[in-house]
């Protein structure tokens, strides 16, 4: 079931629907997402342990357009499928998905996880995706936040 090249983990929408559809009843499928600009072990942590929470892991990657809305006009530091092709050679993710969307609603709509994961900076009344991912019997985690650790503090660094 485990996929081994990297760049065979990196699929369009319409692939992982069907691909969930196939396994959803034998598989327990957990998914996440994020802009995932800068890759760094906060980032690591966390895919880790949202990977414990079922069989198959698929992580919804912020197109460079949505970035740019989330995050401002400079961002993303790594274009899509850098960031893309960085998070699938992670072993504890089967599939990264890109979705331009500002949420990843359709991304959830289309998979149907089992379990969406989100980060502790997130509280479930906050998240859109809540009430899709629980209208098909789905739930939502939240996983501690690591602190200490994001994008925007590594870059404020850099530009020191």
């Amino acid at each position: 079931m485990k996929v081994k090249n990297y760049k065979d983990k990196i699929v369009k929408i319409d692939e992982i629907e069907y691909i969930c559809s196939k396994i959803r009843d034998k598989h327990k499928i957990v998914t996440t997402n994020g802009c995932f600009d800068i890759l760094h072990i906060g980032h690591i942590e966390y895919l880790q342990s949202a990977s414990e929470y079922g069989d198959i892991l698929i992580v919804g990657i912020n197109s460079d357009d949505s970035v740019k809305i989330l995050k401002g006009e400079h961002r993303p530091v790594n274009n899509e499928d850098s960031r893309a092709s960085i998070v699938s050679c992670l072993g504890f993710v089967d599939y990264s998905v890109i979705f331009s969307e500002d949420t990843p609603i359709e991304f959830l709509q289309r998979v149907r996880p089992h379990i969406h994961i989100k980060g502790g900076d997130y509280k479930n009344k906050e998240l859109p995706e809540k009430k899709v991912v629980e209208e098909y019997g789905g739930i939502v985690k939240i996983l501690p936040h690591y602190q200490g650790f994001s994008t925007t503090n590594i870059i404020e660094k850099i530009m020191k």
